[in-house]
């Protein structure tokens, strides 16, 4: 099933790995998530927000994660 599951995958990934280098996908991939971490702790520092996501962060973070996939799913 993973296997099957995979195809696309590598349909798309093989071609654009073989006429590009992978140097300038791993740059932009490190740049990008150094961001998100910048960003969470910036947030999860702010004095008005660390309470709230201590408290609700194991509710919140689903309901997000739900939600980008169906704003993903519905095209927006």
């Amino acid at each position: 099933m993973t296997f099957a599951n995979g195809g696309d995958n590598i349909g798309v990934y093989v071609p654009v790995f073989a006429t590009t280098g992978i140097t300038g996908y791993v740059i932009v991939f490190l740049v990008l998530v150094a961001v998100w971490c910048a960003a969470g702790h910036f947030f999860a520092t702010r004095p008005a927000i660390a309470p709230t996501l201590t408290r609700w962060g194991h509710v919140l973070l689903p309901v997000v994660l739900i939600g980008i996939g169906v704003a993903i799913l519905a095209g927006a």
